[in-house]
């Protein structure tokens, strides 16, 4: 069995592994360390789920995600329907600063935009709006507010970095200009790219983060 054959059904048994995820329906194919995913799910969540399964497996690169969300009937909701569900559950969400995000759904797409401090306040948006009935996808487009004191951003990351992952965190860059952080270099798993990722957006005054670490 070659290495592509292995990845393929590594990533086939994580997702018949996960309980979230409806494995049956879902198709895998590897080439290169990519996986690509095909065929179809029943919620956004479900969709969201199976990329990040495939993304745990040790030798993935990258995961190119093809699946289409199928409502089943008692699941669709109208766009009305939908953006009502979101406002409400945003306002409970005390992650999400009040009236920071705006939410916009067309044929049970939504689309987030606004403003907020922190990349986690982002995230925690998606999470409460990811999994609610109807809907079939989700675009972010929210911002983050620039900081004035953007200095030494670089620097911190790398110190950052070296505490969570120091066995191989010299092969790991970060160059910064403002709040724009740039990551290059190598690491060993998918998951370890993302969490190179998400440990850059925790610094003080990052706005964007470009991610083009290797996984080798």
């Amino acid at each position: 069995m070659n290495n592509d054959s292995q990845l393929q059904k590594s990533v086939q048994d994580e997702l018949a592994w996960e309980p979230s995820v409806t494995a049956a329906h879902i198709g895998v194919a590897a080439k290169g360390g990519v996986i690509t995913l095909s065929g179809h799910v029943s919620t956004y969540s479900e969709k969201y789920a199976a990329e990040k399964a495939a993304g745990r497996i040790k030798g993935v690169k990258a995961v190119a995600e093809e699946l289409e969300v199928r409502l089943p009937f008692e699941t669709k909701r109208t766009d009305d329907e939908i953006a009502a569900a979101a406002i409400e559950r945003l306002a409970w969400d005390t992650s999400v600063p009040t009236d920071s995000v705006k939410v916009r759904v067309e044929k049970g797409w939504l689309t987030m935009t606004g403003q907020v401090d922190w990349k986690y306040q982002k995230d925690a948006a998606h999470d409460d709006l990811r999994p609610l009935s109807g809907v079939i996808g989700v675009s972010d487009q929210i911002t983050l507010k620039p900081r004035p004191s953007a200095t030494d951003i670089s620097a911190d990351i790398k110190r950052a970095l070296h505490r969570s992952w120091s066995f191989y965190q010299d092969n790991v860059s970060v160059s910064a200009s403002g709040g724009a952080v740039k990551l290059t270099g190598t690491v060993p798993t998918f998951d370890d790219r993302w969490v190179a990722a998400n440990t850059a957006w925790r610094a003080p005054g990052v706005t964007n983060v470009e991610n083009d670490i290797a996984v080798v």
